[in-house]
């Protein structure tokens, strides 16, 4: 009775923290590459997991991640309404020490930051979560030719960013 009125029974919360636990942190990657900020990453996946949790015992275990994400990035195109404070991620990914790889993904994230927001979702969801374009648009509530034109533009700009440059030039 409680899960009718929008009330998680224990046996629900179980479920949902054993979701979060097994699959928080490709959330987390996935919206770290969107925003480029490990903190503003962790309030992208916060707000979509708060938004999402009642309607966990209805959706079931096996289609909530797809859920999770849909409500993940169509939050975090709707942030551009927020005043910008001009902030700009000065770390990299946490779970990285130095080297090489460190630069690359350095490079990548400010990159990927140089987009804009519609852009950005888009590489990520297909080249980083190896979503399909219908898939894509699906979850970011767009048409599919929109999709292939918006990530046509920003590889676009990927090509041409001095950010992504192999030395030869």
């Amino acid at each position: 009775m409680l899960a009718e009125v929008g009330v998680a029974t224990s046996e629900e919360a179980a479920s949902f923290d054993g979701f979060v636990a097994t699959r928080g942190r490709a959330l987390w990657r996935s919206a770290w590459l969107l925003t480029g900020d490990s903190h503003r990453a962790e309030d992208l996946v916060q707000t979509a997991l708060t938004r999402t949790y009642p309607h966990f015992a209805r959706i079931g275990l096996d289609g909530f991640e797809g859920y999770v994400r849909t409500a993940m990035y169509r939050t975090y195109l709707s942030w551009w309404r927020r005043k910008w404070t001009a902030e700009l991620p000065g770390t990299a990914d946490p779970g990285t020490t130095s080297g090489p790889d460190l630069d690359v993904r350095h490079d990548v994230r400010r990159a990927l930051a140089a987009l804009p927001r519609q852009q950005r979702a888009v590489v990520v969801l297909v080249y980083f979560d190896d979503l399909t374009g219908p898939q894509a648009a699906e979850l970011l509530g767009i048409s599919t030719g929109t999709v292939k034109s918006t990530l046509s533009r920003a590889l676009a700009k990927l090509r041409t960013s001095p950010l992504l440059t192999d030395g030869s030039q």
